[in-house]
């Protein structure tokens, strides 16, 4: 039953919650997440080592703005790409595929699917397209020597295996993050 309970309560509260903000503060609210978001995910190139573990966070601004509306999400992620251009260019080719996409498609989920299962199926879809895009079409080698140019089913399995734990860890984390937040904010 873990694979199919229903994940929207801690969202849906958090959602319910930022609602209640005027759109200047969401507004604000969102900008502030975007440059966050543009940050977190400039950090692999600005700080070798270290900033690579920290650049995946790149996805927790986006999934918030996702949470206060989808149309704020997509804001978000218009307005992090714009700052990447100009902060971080080598970053503008990840980000948009990659932890921003899970960003965006974690909230989306959230909002209409309901069950785990089906909230990180969809994510991890998304992030298999996004990366099979950069590898694939674009050429860019986003998984660095690991996986090699050439099309291979393969290659798409164990990147989908990977989407799939790595979307199963950011809907477990995001729930966390609900949470804190809401107890944070004084909700019960």
């Amino acid at each position: 039953m873990y694979w199919f309970s229903i994940l929207s309560h801690e969202s849906y509260k958090l959602h319910q919650y930022l609602k209640t903000f005027s759109y200047s503060k969401k507004l604000v609210l969102t900008a502030l997440l975007s440059a966050l978001a543009a940050i977190l995910q400039s950090t692999g190139n600005l700080l070798p080592g270290v900033g690579y573990f920290i650049s995946p966070f790149a996805t927790a601004p986006i999934l918030i703005c996702t949470m206060v509306s989808i149309s704020f999400g997509l804001q978000s992620y218009v307005l992090t790409i714009l700052l990447l251009i100009l902060i971080q260019p080598s970053e503008f080719f990840v980000f948009p595929f990659t932890t921003g996409l899970i960003g965006i498609g974690i909230g989306i989920a959230l909002h209409i699917l309901q069950r785990r299962i089906g909230i990180i199926v969809f994510t991890s879809l998304l992030l298999l397209g996004g990366i099979c895009f950069l590898l694939y079409i674009v050429q860019f080698p986003v998984l660095g020597p690991i996986a090699s140019n050439s099309f291979s089913i393969k290659i798409i399995g164990f990147i989908y295996i990977f989407s799939f734990i790595y979307s199963w860890g950011w809907v477990e984390l995001s729930r966390f993050i609900f949470k804190k937040w809401y107890k944070l904010m004084g909700k019960k």
